[in-house]
């Protein structure tokens, strides 16, 4: 005996809503197998769903591409940041730069361990620390430390810092695009299952296998309970 499923993805909710608007659209009121009131809320629903689902997407494309530029600038801004500190503990190491030189990075005199750079966070953290710790070394007369001088350095820190601000951004509007998609899919469950109570209900008085086909007009899908196949609608 063939069941109904309610639809478990985004295109067939809409491929639901949208063949049940269309029918209503064409259908005169009185013969019309659900409400009304339902066939208004339709209305506004169906291009607010698919405007949603269309800029999620969107929203999804455009912060993939932008997590792609923003790994390699990350990627740049350790490069410069990790040489720049190698060099001046290769300088200390020469005897150009006493071990002192470290403090006004907030590293310890005595390692030349470096600082661990490997999150956002990290790298944000310490870059601030070392730009601000040479600029402040070179205010009470330390000569400036080269190749990379920390010129370079805080301009690729600067765009680092810029595409995480992008980036976070970008993840709040996925955030609230996502949270706005899912209220909606919300009503759409709600819709489909009422209209598909209604409409069995107005053609209940129908054989079974009537009964089913006038349903699939309007959207509502069966399946068969052993083989899983659809007799209306394919399944998603």
């Amino acid at each position: 005996m063939p069941y109904r499923r309610l639809p478990n993805t985004d295109s067939a909710r809409l491929r639901a809503l949208k063949t049940a608007l269309s029918l209503g659209t064409d259908t005169p009121p009185y013969k019309l197998a659900y409400s009304p009131a339902i066939l208004i809320n339709l209305r506004k629903l169906v291009p607010a769903f698919e405007s949603s689902l269309k800029q999620q997407k969107i929203s999804l494309a455009s912060q993939s591409t932008r997590v792609k530029d923003f790994d390699e600038i990350a990627r740049k801004a350790r490069i410069y940041l990790s040489h720049f500190l190698r060099v001046m503990n290769m300088a200390i190491y020469r005897g150009e730069l006493p071990p002192e030189t470290r403090t006004f990075y907030g590293l310890e005199v005595s390692s030349s361990t470096l600082p661990p750079l490997n999150s956002d966070n990290e790298l944000a953290s310490w870059g601030k620390r070392v730009i601000e710790g040479e600029a402040h070394r070179i205010r009470k007369g330390g000569s400036p430390i080269t190749n990379p001088t920390i010129a370079v350095v805080k301009v690729w820190y600067g765009k680092f810092m810029e595409a995480l601000d992008a980036n976070r951004l970008l993840e709040e509007k996925a955030a609230a695009m996502a949270s706005r998609t899912a209220e909606i899919r919300k009503q759409a469950d709600e819709i489909i299952l009422n209209i598909w109570n209604d409409v069995e209900k107005h053609f209940s008085d129908l054989p079974d296998n009537v009964k089913r086909a006038r349903c699939c007009e309007y959207g509502v899908v069966y399946y068969q309970r052993k083989s899983e196949l659809a007799v209306s609608g394919s399944p998603e």
